[in-house]
């Protein structure tokens, strides 16, 4: 008596498939591929080959090295005013000095309508110095001085740190002084300042003018009045009278000690006679901004008033790292960002307050970057990159790619992304299909800078539908799945393998073989009774196995009566030599003439390799056992 009993044994496996087989060395075109470059089919179909990415030249497989697209010139590529910056695998754009990016960023790419346009500078207060006027001009500016100041260091017209030039008030020093006669008052000694002079005691003005004005060619003009002495003649005799006189006519005047005013000194012979004149000088670490600097003893036997102000010098501008002083004088600093770098926020002025002491500039200069560097695709579907921006600021994204395939000309896959991230390093998945060639642009919405790259995905193994697993008594049993979204691929299809369930059978999902129903007269005879495309077919699909008509070229063939089957599920991707697949068993359909129990181990899941092995008429101890 021959005891009947079945033992089924999974081992799952892993297998893969190489992009090309042929007899004998396998050549691996892709493998041979630069870095730098992609590997795609042929415009005619008729293979693989490997070319540069967007950004470099070469032969894609020995060598694919940057190319410098600058060469051509920067008016040509970036437009007119500008200079261009190649970088690995790009460029950029930068505005020559005197002008500006329209878009108002440091950096630009030509294909957004950015143009470099003529800066004002005269719109910078200030920045041809105190008595200086500005003249703009395409791409640059003069200065010349206004009315009561000359030009120092230099000739009108002039750049105030190129030529080192500057405007200078107008002195003329002291007022002249007048014979016989003293200066009553003096309302500075800068342009257009008055002397006002009145005669000495003991004289009188007889004639000419008794101002001095200080003119344009830094010289007092006048005073011209001429002061004669006065001459009383010899006094009356009156009678009965002694006359006791010191044979003089003048009477002596004293004005006392003079003010003493703050930060100043005094230069001064130290009388204090009608006449007598005293200088007031700003002291060290001081300078003189405005004001009358004399006084004088007057007849009123009063000093005259001074309003001379002295403010603090702070000495030399300071320094800031990747700057440059675009204009000084005693109090104010304008500073700017050296050629290369931009303005990283804070102010761009340093003051001299009133303790001598500067308060400085706090603007930082950063060295001129893309917005977008190091571009880079990981897991074939993710992009990560190198952020220059404001450490704290949140950057807005726009994220554009644009599949298609050779093999495949309706196709076209066009989607955006946007993505807002503080990193400075962001990254974003994207959900690329498979076996597609892709370009991707991000775009940083602030500083209005596109990077591009292209990338090509490859083939993935197909997911298992879902399934419902059945053990069937019938001779025309009909199954039932329900494929994944992302099964929805015109490259891929199905198979549905007949196993009979007798001698020890072993199926091998990875095989390229295709046995037709013909196979049946060999030993383990599994067969293909249907293949089915999925541009034929739906979401879900019901096949009737054994309704004798062919699908996809195989012949669904009756099912035997007496014989037990599997019936194997094969979900296949297949493009140019690429094969990727999974197996599942779908179903196990019995004769009704005897029962055979299978574990619901079957019931799902994706598997590789497999080995069903039936034991008939032998018992072993590791596959059968009485019952």
């Amino acid at each position: 008596m021959y005891w009947r009993t079945a033992l089924v044994i999974l081992a799952f496996l892993t297998h893969a498939i190489t992009e090309m087989r042929v007899t004998g060395q396998t050549l691996d075109v892709c493998a041979t591929c630069h870095p730098n470059a992609t590997c795609e089919e042929k415009v005619d179909g008729t293979g693989k080959a490997c070319n540069c990415m967007y950004g470099f030249v070469g032969n894609g497989r020995t060598y694919c090295q940057d190319k410098n697209e600058c060469q051509i010139g920067a008016n040509k590529i970036c437009g007119q005013h500008t200079a261009c910056h190649n970088t690995y695998g790009s460029f950029y754009c930068t505005c020559l000095a005197g002008y500006s990016p329209s878009n108002n960023m440091a950096i630009f790419i030509p294909n957004d309508g950015t143009r470099c346009q003529d800066i004002n500078e005269c719109r910078v207060q200030g920045i041809c110095g105190e008595g200086g006027k500005c003249t703009n001009m395409q791409g640059y500016f003069n200065c010349l001085c206004q009315v009561g100041y000359q030009v120092h260091n230099g000739a009108e017209p002039f750049h105030p740190h190129q030529d080192k030039a500057l405007c200078k008030a107008i002195d003329c020093g002291q007022p002249p002084s007048a014979l016989n006669a003293v200066q009553l008052a003096a309302t500075g000694t800068h342009y257009g300042s008055v002397a006002k002079f009145g005669c000495s005691e003991g004289f009188f003005w007889k004639s000419g003018e008794n101002s001095s004005v200080c003119g344009a060619e830094s010289v007092w003009k006048g005073p011209s009045l001429v002061c004669e002495e006065i001459d009383c003649g010899e006094p009356v005799f009156i009678s009965h009278a002694k006359m006791l006189w010191d044979r003089t006519s003048l009477i002596e005047l004293n004005c006392g000690a003079p003010l003493t005013l703050p930060h100043t000194n005094m230069l001064w012979d130290n009388t204090t006679v009608l006449g007598s004149v005293i200088e007031y000088v700003c002291k060290d670490g001081f300078y003189q901004e405005g004001g009358n600097s004399l006084s004088t003893c007057i007849s009123s036997g009063q000093w005259g008033i001074v309003s001379i102000i002295c403010k603090a010098t702070c000495g030399p501008a300071p320094a800031l790292a990747n700057t440059e002083v675009v204009l000084q004088n005693t109090s104010v600093v304008f500073h700017r960002c050296l050629e290369g770098f931009h303005s990283w926020r804070g102010r761009n002025i340093s003051v001299c307050d009133i303790t001598g002491k500067w308060q400085a500039a706090t603007m930082r200069c950063r060295e001129i970057k893309p917005a977008i560097s190091d571009l880079v695709v990981f897991n074939e579907k993710c992009l990560r990159w190198k952020a220059d921006k404001y450490e704290e600021d949140t950057e807005n994204y726009r994220v554009v790619f644009v599949g298609f395939r050779a093999y495949q000309r309706s196709f076209h896959d066009k989607r955006k992304k946007l993505l807002s991230s503080t990193s400075d390093h962001p990254e974003i998945c994207l959900n690329l299909l498979p076996v597609t060639n892709y370009t991707i642009s991000i775009t940083a919405l602030s500083a209005r800078f596109t990077s591009t790259l292209t990338t090509n995905t490859s083939l993935q193994v197909p997911q298992a539908p879902e399934i419902l697993y059945r053990e069937i008594e019938a001779p025309l049993p009909t199954l039932w799945l329900r494929r994944s979204a992302n099964t929805l691929d015109p490259i891929s299809f199905y198979q549905v393998f007949v196993l009979p369930l007798e001698g020890t059978l072993v199926f091998d999902c990875s095989s390229l073989n295709t046995p037709d129903f013909s196979s049946q007269r060999k030993p383990h005879g599994q067969y293909i009774t249907a293949q089915l495309y999925l541009r034929d077919i739906g979401k879900e699909i019901n096949l009737t196995l054994g309704d004798g008509h062919y699908y996809g070229g195989f012949y669904n063939a009756p099912l035997q009566n007496g014989r037990d089957y599997y019936i194997i599920l094969r979900a296949v991707s297949q493009w140019g030599g690429a094969f990727k697949h999974s197996c599942v068993i779908w179903a196990k359909v019995r004769d009704v003439s005897y029962i055979m129990k299978v574990s619901s181990l079957f019931a799902g899941g994706s598997i590789g390799v497999f080995a069903l092995a039936i034991c008939l008429g032998h018992c072993y101890t590791w596959c059968c056992k009485k019952t």
